[in-house]
């Protein structure tokens, strides 16, 4: 890297390469993720929960 404008200029036209999400996209991917975060929260939950039921039980500390 011996010449920081040129190393500049570079940068600026890869950044112009790339393709941008628009809008719409952004928002439904982003709505996705929610989603999916959602599920596996409840997911994992559900499954803390069984499982300290059974350990609970076999424990005998569920009484």
């Amino acid at each position: 890297m011996e010449n920081p404008v040129q190393f500049l200029q570079e940068v600026r036209a890869e950044g112009a390469k790339v393709t941008w999400p628009t809008r719409k996209e952004t928002l439904v991917t982003t709505g996705g993720v929610f989603v999916m975060v959602l599920a596996a929260s409840a997911f994992f939950f559900l499954a803390d929960q069984v499982l300290r039921l059974f350990v609970g039980l076999i424990l005998g500390i569920g009484r």
